[in-house]
C-alpha cells in the first residue's frame, strides 16, 4: 500500500474514532432559562411619568445632549428657533411624515426642508457635503440608560440619524420606558424588528490613547431632543 493510501486510511480511522467517542459522550442536560422576566419585576423602579423623563433627560445631557421641553403645539417653533440659533441652512427630513408635513406646511423662510425621498446613490456627495441637519422620530426612549430608541424604515433611513452634523430627535415623552426590558416586551419587539433598531445614547464621540474625548469624528456632533408632551402623556409614560 502506498504511503498516501496509508494517511488516508489513518485519517479515517482517527475520523472514525473521534465521532464514536463524541456519539457514546452523554449529553449533559441543558441549565434551565434564566426568568428575565422575574429579574426585572424584582427591579422595577416605581417611577411615575415625571420621574422618568427627569431621569432620561439627566443621562442625555451628562453626554452633552441637549434637551428642549416641547408641546404638541409650540414644537415646531422651537425647532426653528434653535436651528437659526445654530445657523443652520436646511435640514433634511423624512419622506412622508406627519412631523415634516407639519414642517412643510409652516414654511419656515429662513431653513430649506431637504425631504429624503430620492436613493442615496443619486445625491450622496450632496448628504455628506452640503446637508447640515435632519429631524427624524423617535419611536420611544428607555430612561434607566438614557437611550432613545430610533426605527429606521423607508421614510425616514439610518442615514438621516448617522451623517447630518446636528440630529434633531422629537421624543413624546408617553413613550419613555423604565428600562430596555420593558421597552421590548411593551412594544412587542420579538414580533417585528426593522433592518436596523437604534439605540441613540448622544452625540457621536470618540477618544485617542490620551483619553481625550472629541465629539463628532463619526456621526452627528450635536444631539438636540425635543421632549414633546401632552397632558395625558405627561399623566401616564410608559411603565
Amino acid at each position: 500500500m502506498s504511503a498516501a493510501a496509508n494517511a488516508t486510511s489513518s485519517s479515517a480511522a482517527a475520523r472514525a474514532s473521534i465521532l464514536a467517542r463524541l456519539r457514546a459522550t452523554s449529553m449533559a442536560e441543558a441549565p434551565p432559562l434564566p426568568d428575565v422576566k422575574a429579574w426585572f419585576d424584582g427591579h422595577h423602579r416605581n417611577e411615575d411619568a415625571e420621574q422618568r423623563v427627569a431621569r432620561l433627560r439627566a443621562a442625555l445631557e451628562a453626554v452633552k445632549t441637549e434637551v428642549h421641553d416641547v408641546s404638541a403645539t409650540d414644537w415646531l417653533e422651537a425647532l426653528l428657533r434653535i436651528a437659526s440659533a445654530k445657523g443652520l441652512r436646511n435640514l433634511l427630513i423624512g419622506a412622508d411624515t406627519p412631523h415634516g408635513a407639519a414642517l412643510q406646511a409652516r414654511q419656515p423662510g429662513n431653513l430649506k426642508l431637504i425631504p429624503y425621498a430620492d436613493a442615496i446613490d443619486s445625491w450622496r456627495d450632496v448628504l455628506f457635503d452640503d446637508i447640515d441637519a435632519s429631524l427624524t422620530l423617535a419611536k420611544s426612549a428607555i430612561a434607566e440608560i438614557g437611550s432613545l430608541i430610533l426605527w429606521p424604515d423607508a421614510s425616514e433611513p439610518r442615514l438621516m440619524s448617522l451623517v447630518p452634523s446636528v440630529h434633531f430627535v422629537l421624543l413624546d415623552v408617553g413613550t419613555i420606558h423604565s428600562d430596555f426590558h420593558s421597552a421590548i416586551t411593551t412594544e412587542g419587539w420579538k414580533d417585528g424588528l426593522p433592518t436596523n433598531a437604534l439605540l441613540v445614547c448622544g452625540p457621536s464621540k470618540t477618544a485617542d490613547i490620551q483619553q481625550t474625548l472629541a465629539y463628532g469624528a463619526h456621526g452627528p456632533r450635536e444631539l438636540v431632543v425635543l421632549l414633546r408632551h401632552t397632558e395625558d402623556a405627561d399623566q401616564g409614560a410608559a411603565a
